[in-house]
């Protein structure tokens, strides 16, 4: 069945390989497109397979600066927590319009309960915009619905960030191996903090795997070590920081 699926030569470049998610938002240090292709640079340089972003304007300069595939992501704040993943056409076009190689959606039950909404969706990025798609879901049902209905990845993004998967394991490596049993081109992404957890995740059946936060983010990664100190003071004021308190 995965046969069967588009095989672009981005999407060949993206098999059995490492994607870097080059993402900042709001005011965090880093929010700046510059210096979000400049992460993008020092991760080709990594040996990195491709780069995922968000936004026409960071896509543009990344696209500018390095030679790998990007994955483009429009994120549309719904809540001040939650967000949607590339919700319209429009959206996916300004990726296309900017460079964007593939363009990642969102297809979980609670954003797009809609199959025909989906479904033409994913035909209208494939067919009009002539771009493969990544498909962010949060289940096994979603995955399923976003494969049969055209999707040419599948990636587990969303994977706790939903009611429907709510107290998931982080990483949810079982999602990746229950899609990849279904015969579905996976993506392992979320919480992947390891080079431990990216073995598992291609001897799962993964067609790839995304980092970000371990990668990109030094606030989180700091983070991770401080909270291992013996030092309350050093370790609270980390935490509050980062309003976990």
């Amino acid at each position: 069945m995965i046969e069967q699926r588009g095989h672009g030569r981005d999407l060949e470049r993206l098999r059995n390989g490492l994607i870097v998610s080059c993402q900042a938002h709001g005011d965090h240090p880093l929010r700046d497109t510059a210096i979000i292709a400049a992460l993008a640079e020092c991760a080709e340089r990594g040996g990195a397979a491709g780069v995922r972003a968000d936004g026409p304007d960071d896509v543009a300069e990344i696209k500018r600066r390095v030679s790998l595939p990007v994955i483009g992501i429009y994120k549309h704040a719904l809540t001040e927590e939650r967000f949607s993943i590339t919700p319209t056409l429009d959206h996916a076009r300004k990726l296309a319009e900017a460079g964007a190689d593939l363009i990642a959606i969102e297809a979980t039950f609670e954003n797009r309960p809609d199959d025909g909404e989906l479904g033409r969706l994913l035909q209208s990025i494939r067919g009009e915009l002539r771009a493969p798609v990544m498909a962010d879901v949060s289940v096994f049902e979603e995955g399923v619905r976003a494969w049969e209905m055209g999707a040419d990845l599948v990636a587990t993004t969303l994977s706790g960030h939903t009611r429907h998967s709510r107290g998931r394991e982080k990483p949810d490596l079982q999602l990746v191996g229950r899609l990849a049993e279904a015969g579905v081109r996976v993506v392992s992404e979320g919480h992947i903090r390891t080079p431990e957890h990216v073995v598992s995740a291609f001897g799962l059946g993964a067609f790839c795997v995304v980092v970000g936060t371990a990668i990109t983010d030094p606030i989180e990664i700091t983070s991770w070590f401080t909270g291992s100190t013996s030092d309350d003071h050093t370790r609270s004021a980390a935490l509050e920081e980062r309003g976990t308190t």
